[in-house]
């Protein structure tokens, strides 16, 4: 008990104090996750669209593959992304890897499948008149589906936390994209395992509350926007 609350004193030491290194290792984290998410919903909403709205060849495939990615370890994400960025590797020649831009790359691919597959379960849900309806009222195609994405926006936010969640808490393919790089590529995960293999706790379990304090923040953001025409005033 006594290293847990070791923990929570470093935690709001490290808040209120403004210790640089600490508030460079939030900001990073911040910065990539939210990037890696924003990549996620404009990849992913769109082809979650596309597998809900159409019917083509392989769309069974494709979404099997995208449910698939849902559980996806992340160390093999990571793996994958270190191939292709490698020296020798096929985008190589970019010089992206141990970069906070190969760490958006490995989360984004972490997230784009969450975001494809709940977007798709979404818009499946919303009754099928629906876009005739629009459409028969004059509304374009553009803004049917822009109709659509209003009419499933509850559960678009639900994906969007859930994409949140699973990249601002993964540390397998933070680590082997990005290195670990103090001041360059830590970010909260990486530095709370490396806290841990020095035995130094208490500066684990901080760095680990201030990371749900965040995720905590993000979510609670947009839950309000995702009850705010739910709930009655």
């Amino acid at each position: 008990m006594d290293v847990l609350f070791d923990g929570l004193a470093d935690a709001i030491g490290l808040l209120v104090t403004g210790d640089q290194d600490s508030w460079s290792i939030m900001l990073l984290t911040m910065r990539v996750s939210l990037t890696a998410t924003a990549i996620a919903l404009l990849v992913g909403v769109p082809l979650g669209a596309a597998l809900a709205l159409a019917r083509f060849p392989g769309r069974r495939i494709v979404l099997a593959a995208a449910n698939t990615g849902m559980g996806m370890p992340p160390v093999v994400v990571g793996l994958f992304v270190t191939v292709l960025l490698w020296r020798s590797g096929p985008l190589g020649g970019l010089g992206l890897l141990y970069t906070p831009a190969a760490m958006v790359v490995a989360q984004a691919a972490i997230a784009t499948p969450i975001v494809v597959a709940l977007v798709t379960a979404a818009l499946q849900q919303v009754d099928p008149d629906f876009r005739v309806q629009m459409q028969a009222l004059g509304a374009t195609a553009a803004r049917a589906f822009a109709a659509l994405l209003s009419e499933a926006r509850l559960p678009l936010l639900a994906a969007a936390m859930a994409a949140f969640g699973a990249v601002v808490s993964e540390v397998g393919a933070a680590q082997m994209v990005g290195g670990n790089l103090a001041g360059q590529t830590r970010v909260l995960t990486t530095a709370a395992v490396l806290a841990t293999s020095r035995g130094q706790f208490s500066l684990a379990i901080a760095f680990g509350l201030i990371l749900l304090l965040i995720a905590f923040g993000v979510n609670l953001s947009l839950t309000l926007m995702q009850q705010q025409r739910t709930v009655p005033r």
